[in-house]
């Protein structure tokens, strides 16, 4: 392993750890145990979900509980308008387009969080403990332009974090904070699991086939995420013979899972939200309504599963565009075996990604809605986020690619220096 390699592992552990550092400093003014307190019977909801993902940051209401959310919001946001509008869509394939459209990025991403550090500050005020204690110890106005203020100012370092393990260390640094939020979690949750076993509560022997099959869905998201359909390409021999000392690629990858974890997220939160808003209601309709929406229950699975499937085929139309890929083939000479260049191509392109696309939706509908199986069929006392293990699986092979990548880099330019 190359030293340039160690340095840039080095580095983005490091940014890891001045993020882990940050999710412990609370934001002042805010009682910490009155909010662990509420957040202790909030596990199966969207703050759940949300807590899960920052890291616990939430649970302790540190001055980056809203994690990098407000980011990859706005990131969502602008990939649907650059969907919808050719201008910005444009923008966004040119080199100094793109400097513009992550400005506009981060400025979106300063609006999101101060109306949702405002938001969370009102929530607040209502917020009791055991005791009758209140979760705000100092004046109302006071806390809001406080508690504004450090949530813009963490997620601002969060979001700086991210760029610099980006460009600096190894794999996308935004995807590495999630990873690293989620993972801190696993500690706790296997002391928890064992108190569990040592009580009682848990058979060692439905331990055991819990353990398994969280290996087994890890191995099956390994082997689905890295599952592709390779179309093979010719080209005619004039373009060969220009490109003799050039590797001309003679596929064209298309991945089962098209869309990544975004349909999950999607799916959770439309669900996971007016949930979490009814449960303060006293409204008997709207606390019917909230119940009928509970994690826990056959409707809200139903529904996860088949909103998983259409955020999974919405997605991948924003992603995936035959035509493009039919004109920039067209453009190098090459043609797909028995396809006619242009239009064809653009429609077999296309149709074999949505025949792709229904089975990749089906393995993600599937991983989204494992948790409710293992706690109805197995009577798992504690919540196997398949989301989680999700993203946790998909940064992780990521940043191994790059890693070897980085390493195969480091051999040419060792061979070329040598001479061979």
């Amino acid at each position: 392993m190359s030293k340039s390699l160690v340095n840039k592992i080095l580095i983005t552990l490091g940014f890891l750890f001045l993020y882990r550092v940050l999710a412990y400093v609370p934001v002042p003014g805010v009682n910490i145990d009155v909010v662990k307190e509420f957040f202790d019977t909030q596990a199966g909801n969207a703050l759940g979900m949300f807590n899960l993902f920052s890291g616990n940051a939430v649970r302790r209401l540190s001055i980056i509980s809203l994690g990098i959310m407000p980011y990859i919001t706005a990131s969502i946001i602008m990939e649907l308008l650059a969907a919808t509008f050719p201008a910005l869509g444009q923008l966004k394939k040119e080199r100094d387009g793109m400097t513009k459209y992550m400005q506009i990025i981060r400025y979106a991403t300063i609006v999101i969080t101060i109306i949702q550090a405002i938001g969370v500050s009102m929530g607040l005020h209502a917020l009791t403990g055991k005791g009758g204690e209140p979760a705000i110890m100092i004046d109302m106005p006071t806390f809001v332009t406080i508690a504004a203020i450090s949530m813009l100012a963490g997620t601002m370092i969060l979001m700086w974090i991210g760029e610099q393990i980006t460009q600096r260390g190894v794999g996308n640094g935004i995807s590495l904070i999630i990873f690293a939020g989620i993972v801190s979690g696993i500690p706790s949750a296997i002391g928890g699991t064992i108190n569990l076993v040592n009580t009682g509560e848990l058979n060692f022997l439905v331990l055991i086939a819990i353990v398994a099959i969280i290996f087994v869905t890890v191995g099956f998201i390994i082997y689905m995420e890295l599952a592709e359909r390779r179309i093979p390409i010719s080209y005619s021999r004039k373009i060969l013979m220009q490109n003799q000392k050039k590797r001309i690629m003679n596929y064209i990858p298309i991945k089962l899972n098209l869309s990544g974890v975004i349909p999950p997220i999607f799916a959770s939160a439309i669900l996971m939200f007016p949930s979490t808003i009814l449960q303060s209601s006293q409204n008997p309709i709207l606390q019917k309504i909230a119940d009928i929406l509970n994690p826990n229950g056959f409707t809200f699975n139903f529904l996860m599963f088949v909103l998983v499937i259409f955020f999974a085929y919405f997605y991948t139309s924003i992603v995936f565009n035959g035509k493009e890929i039919a004109d920039n083939l067209k453009r190098q000479g090459g043609f797909i075996p028995g396809v006619r260049p242009g239009e064809p191509t653009a429609m077999y392109l296309n149709e074999v990604a949505s025949r792709l696309t229904l089975w990749g939706a089906l393995y993600l509908a599937v991983i989204a809605t494992l948790p409710w199986v293992l706690v109805k069929a197995m009577g798992v006392p504690f919540y196997f986020g398949g989301t989680a293990v999700l993203i946790v699986v998909q940064v992780a092979l990521d940043t191994m690619r790059k890693i070897e990548a980085q390493i195969y880099m480091s051999k040419y330019e060792t061979l070329s220096a040598v001479g061979l």
